[in-house]
């Protein structure tokens, strides 16, 4: 398609935090000529419920709904999924390669979020601040029992060192922290000592998952791996829900095994198993690490561009499964 050419079509949202009234980010797809119908992801989808809501769409600005090949071989007229965010596990990258579809995503839009909703998890579990503030309001005045350990000069490990990992890695120099890093793929850490997984886990006071979720990363933290770690540790996963055996999170929990999880993500979302939702020794969030103001307008912004950009052909940078591009016309 020529540059400046008027594209035309529907753009379906359904991530909740695109708001069509904000002209900032609404006017990036009017100005060209685009339509938005907003579908918000309130609630868990399956295929069929993908396909019933695309429509004739053209593109799709996208929370985690499955893109599967059952969605793309019943939606022709799409041509990109944009998703709101990094991760990607539930496109299936292949199939919509297969079909012609470009995928995309926003890197460098929310991980600062993302780090900070990680300390605020780290801190607050380190801190028992979650049954502090419950007792209290019940007119307590507990100052005794367990009051909870600090974050200042213990060990944390992050397992996984991109974009989001290297900030929270920023934020933990000021708190004296010893950090150790295992990345699959990363070869230095900075100033942070690179180490095996099986020693993270050993010598960590916290492990905060930084991964994204594939074959090689789900349930990286399992029954062994969980065993392996100190009784006094913490789990702390912002990342993706399937990086951890549920399961086996609830019966660690349950023995002693280790001392408490920080949750912001799970494996069927909304689901949360009531072994954790029924723990003390747990503190959950509703999939918010990624999402404030200032991130959330970065990230649909952005979206909104990757959408213009792939189907005008005039900025493809962002496409992540590249091999499309070779039967798609520039």
């Amino acid at each position: 398609m020529p540059n400046g050419e008027p594209l035309s079509g529907t753009v379906v949202v359904t991530y909740p935090g695109f708001d069509p009234h904000d002209p900032e980010v609404a006017n990036i797809l009017l100005d060209k000529g685009l339509e938005i119908r907003m579908e918000p992801k309130l609630t868990e989808r399956g295929p069929d419920d993908v396909v019933e809501i695309l429509g004739d769409a053209v593109a799709v600005i996208a929370d985690a709904d499955p893109f599967v090949e059952s969605v793309f071989s019943r939606a022709p007229r799409l041509k990109v999924v944009a998703r709101a965010g990094v991760g990607f596990d539930s496109v299936d990258l292949e199939a919509a390669t297969r079909a012609g579809v470009m995928v995309t995503t926003t890197p460098g839009a929310n991980h600062e979020t993302v780090a900070d909703h990680t300390m605020g998890m780290i801190l607050g579990l380190t801190r028992n601040l979650c049954r502090h503030d419950a007792s209290t309001r019940q007119g307590e005045w507990a100052r005794g029992g367990d009051i909870g350990g600090t974050l200042f000069r213990s060990t944390v490990g992050l397992v996984g060192y991109g974009s989001i990992g290297r900030a929270v890695g920023r934020r933990l120099r000021g708190f004296g922290c010893r950090v150790l890093v295992h990345d699959p793929v990363r070869a230095e850490a900075d100033e942070f000592e690179l180490v095996s997984l099986d020693r993270l886990l050993r010598e960590s006071d916290v492990v905060s998952l930084h991964l994204p979720l594939n074959e090689a990363t789900r349930h990286i933290l399992s029954g062994p791996e969980l065993e392996s770690m100190k009784s006094n540790a913490i789990v702390v996963n912002t990342s993706r829900g399937g990086l951890i055996d549920e399961a086996a999170l609830a019966e660690a929990l349950e023995s002693g095994q280790i001392a408490g999880a920080a949750l912001d993500v799970f494996e069927i979302e909304p689901l949360v198993p009531s072994p954790l939702t029924e723990s003390e020794k747990v503190m959950l969030s509703p999939h918010i690490g990624g999402v404030g103001e200032l991130a959330n307008r970065s990230m649909c912004s952005k979206a909104a561009a990757c959408v213009v950009g792939a189907l005008s052909g005039e900025d493809r940078r962002f496409v992540i499964n590249p091999d499309v591009l070779k039967t798609v016309e520039v």
